[in-house]
């Protein structure tokens, strides 16, 4: 029972990590960390990301344009951008590292204190991973909410709002941290040597065999 707990451990936690590793990479390229509705055009719609901003009219559709340089970006901006390299990058040496730790990979089985030190690796990278995308995410909502209720802009100057790509940041930065747990509990559980599962089978067979050779001693 406890085998199967820890395999189930193990497939949740590199599960959650690959879900959380993914939408990470989508948050890094989506343009709708920022979302700007104009009151005096409302079929005009503004929005930014960390590599683009774009606009969107019903009649033209969504028109994107590049950032021209990276150090003209604002601070935050800028930060986001290397946090969530970082992020996607430990996110994909931790699920190479994990992968090779699970108990139902054949490589290495020989050397469960190498697998569970794999595990441990993986699951690190992952809460690494994890922190660096959450704190970007965090670090531009904290922006836009603090300049949305800033009292020294005019009302009259439209206020920028979050976007989906926030949202979606979050989630992923939260299932890359349960996905490191999941693993780092999975590799410090017991785990039963598979040589006690022999010896067993063989104390069962013995008094078996036993048995058998008296009654046909008995028979003769």
């Amino acid at each position: 029972m406890a085998v199967v707990v820890r395999t189930v451990a193990q497939l949740a936690g590199l599960s959650l990590s690959l879900l959380g590793w993914v939408l990470s990479c989508l948050t890094n390229y989506l343009p709708q960390w920022k979302n700007l509705n104009l009151d005096l055009n409302e079929m005009e719609n503004w929005t930014m990301g960390l590599w683009q901003t774009c606009v969107i009219q019903e009649e033209v559709g969504m028109q994107c344009k590049d950032f021209d340089s990276f150090l003209a970006l604002p601070a935050e901006l800028r930060g986001s951008r290397i946090l969530m390299f970082l992020s996607n990058g430990l996110g994909l040496l931790g699920l190479l590292v994990s992968g090779f730790g699970l108990d139902c990979l054949r490589i290495g089985e020989r050397q469960p204190a190498c697998k569970k030190r794999l595990l441990i690796l993986g699951g690190l990278l992952f809460w690494t991973a994890g922190i660096t995308t959450v704190v970007p995410v965090s670090w531009v909502a904290h922006l836009i909410v603090r300049e949305f209720w800033d009292e020294t802009i005019p009302e009259i100057v439209p206020r920028w709002e979050f976007g989906e790509a926030l949202f979606l940041g979050w989630f992923a930065g939260f299932s890359l941290l349960l996905g490191g747990c999941l693993l780092h509990c999975a590799a410090c559980s017991t785990q039963a040597p598979p040589a006690l599962g022999h010896y067993a089978v063989a104390e069962m067979q013995y008094p078996h065999q036993h048995l058998e050779m008296k009654n046909a001693h008995l028979e003769i």
